[in-house]
């Protein structure tokens, strides 16, 4: 008997949206007769700025990007001046003065879109007074707990040196920064005096023109690991059976927690699995024999990656 659609109900609905999905996640859609768009820059597209930024229309089923930039086209290609994978749809990147053509195709795990239609653009040559420098590493708003990083940027056409500046309150007394050096390189491996947040920004100079400050990025130095984690069942020694509910304390800087686990000696990792990461203060343990005696702690980890010290080590028995 055929189904009218008046008779389908939201539970009928449901499951067939769900088996739509599921089939989804196991054929990936191709793309191979899809079309991608490029928006901008437009063709014949004449920029004033060295940093010039490409768009194109995002795709459904696209995992990445693959954008192309020659000179001066793709009919003579003098050079491959860009070649880079994009997980969104835009992406800015510092070029010096000529023609250009760029196109862009759209990738998933299996397939890939045709290349969009070449767009021709013209980056004009102007003074670095106009200009900005580009960051490239890290990116704004990195927390690492490493003694020292390195601060990358882009070239600026015209430049002869760059001057970084790095301070930890936005810059408001240039008088006293924590770095303020000029460089002839892109790059300063930089070494963190304490534990806070820190601003960072470059500007391209030569000798007779100071270009524009780049946006500023910011660095948060964390080498504090959390607070000690306390664990709170099962008790030292007790007979359990399994599966056994091991649970602990929340820790108000943890991001996840590490459980170790151990045989009976205290010391060999109990199996594989351990040491286990959890985003929750509880795990079900369920492995063992009756009378076989399991070791455990936990320790807390923040998002910077700090470990904390480990709970008291305590066992428990299985009955």
């Amino acid at each position: 008997m055929k189904i009218k659609p008046a008779y389908l109900t939201p539970v009928i609905l449901f499951t067939i949206a769900t088996l739509v999905s599921a089939c989804k996640d196991i054929m990936e859609p191709s793309l191979s007769k899809r079309i991608i768009v490029a928006k901008a820059p437009g063709n014949q597209y004449q920029s004033p700025s060295y940093t010039v930024n490409f768009w194109w229309d995002e795709l459904e089923d696209a995992l990445t990007y693959r954008l192309q930039v020659v000179t001066p086209n793709f009919n003579n290609i003098a050079g491959l001046v860009l070649d880079t994978i994009v997980k969104s749809n835009k992406f800015t990147f510092n070029l010096k003065p000529g023609n250009y053509e760029w196109h862009v195709l759209a990738q998933n795990g299996s397939s890939q879109t045709p290349y969009s239609f070449p767009k021709g653009f013209t980056v004009l040559t102007t003074s670095i007074t106009s200009q900005s420098v580009q960051l490239t590493s890290p990116a704004n708003n990195f927390l690492t707990n490493q003694p020292a990083i390195i601060l990358q940027w882009g070239n600026l056409y015209g430049a002869t040196k760059y001057h970084l500046e790095i301070d930890t309150n936005n810059f408001i007394n240039e008088n006293a920064l924590v770095y303020d050096q000029s460089i002839p390189g892109q790059q300063v491996n930089f070494n963190f005096p304490k534990d806070q947040i820190y601003q960072w920004r470059v500007r391209a100079e030569n000798d007779t023109a100071k270009a524009q400050w780049s946006s500023i990025n910011s660095i948060t130095s964390d080498h504090t690991p959390p607070t000690q984690v306390v664990s709170i069942g099962p008790g030292n020694n007790q007979q359990i059976s399994l599966p056994a509910a091991l649970q602990w304390n929340s820790v108000p800087s943890a991001s996840k927690y590490k459980l170790y686990a151990y045989k009976s000696d205290s010391t060999t990792t109990y199996n594989s699995n351990f040491p286990i990461l959890l985003s929750t203060t509880s795990y079900s343990f369920n492995w063992g024999a009756i009378g076989e005696r399991v070791y455990w702690k936990v320790t807390a980890i923040d998002a910077a990656g700090n470990e904390g010290q480990a709970s008291v080590l305590k066992s428990f028995v299985l009955k």
